[in-house]
């Protein structure tokens, strides 16, 4: 079977690469045998070249939410530099899993998720990073009205923790105005950083804030899922030679 190639965005902050080490334990927990390699865009080693090189098979799978600049641009790129024809899966967004991975960080974080109840009487916001890509934005906004579809939240506001607002304490203020008697705040953040401190330190007004996605098992489901699709769909080629 072709090997599992995360491709990570990579970040100053240590915490970062331990949570993909993390993730990528939980995946080969899942399915033992399976070869797993983690390269890094930037900020962090190894870097893309250094382990396309070693692998013979391989999908490549992008430790990303949705499609914007890094999975349109920057990981194609990076691999045609790298002299490498694999086969790259989809990026992780929409899904069902993250979902899930949600509703696992906010149950950690106290809130009672298996209660229609509560969930009928509690607003959320879902707070990205925000993109330059509308398309990105939109797909995060898609995600918030699937996520209260099928949950039965008060509410979903999405905040920004970049680009341009809401921020989270317009969107909480939101909620509050229509009627949620409770507020929640889901970090829509793969891992630990300047960005989830951001959002963390703007939702002090919420009564529950749960952490970033991390390693969750409902994650590496889905690195796992969008493995097997590229893999189906697309067979690997041959390297590029000089």
């Amino acid at each position: 079977m072709p090997a599992l190639l995360l491709i990570a965005h990579g970040s100053r902050d240590p915490r970062h690469a331990a949570t993909v080490a993390a993730l990528v334990e939980e995946v080969r927990a899942q399915r033992p045998g399976t070869e797993v390699a983690t390269a890094y865009l930037d900020h962090c080693a190894p870097r893309i070249p250094q382990v396309v090189a070693r692998l013979a098979d391989a999908v490549a799978v992008p430790l990303l939410l949705n499609r914007a600049f890094h999975a349109k641009h920057d990981i194609p790129a990076a691999l045609r530099a790298a002299g490498s024809r694999l086969p790259v899966a989809d990026v992780l967004g929409p899904s069902p899993l993250l979902l899930a991975a949600l509703d696992r960080r906010l149950a950690e974080a106290g809130l009672d998720v298996t209660s229609r109840a509560v969930r009928a009487r509690t607003g959320v916001v879902l707070a990205a990073a925000g993109s330059s890509d509308p398309a990105a934005d939109a797909a995060t906004r898609a995600a918030a009205a699937e996520w209260r579809r099928t949950r039965g939240w008060a509410a979903v506001e999405v905040a920004y923790a970049s680009a341009t607002g809401p921020r989270v304490p317009d969107a909480l203020a939101a909620l509050c105005a229509a009627g949620a008697g409770r507020t929640a705040v889901a970090p829509y953040l793969l891992a630990p950083g300047l960005l989830p401190d951001r959002i963390a330190a703007a939702s002090a007004g919420a009564d529950v804030v749960a952490d970033v996605l991390g390693a969750a098992p409902e994650l590496a489901a889905l690195l796992l899922a969008r493995h097997d699709e590229a893999r189906r769909t697309t067979p690997a080629l041959p390297a590029l030679t000089a």
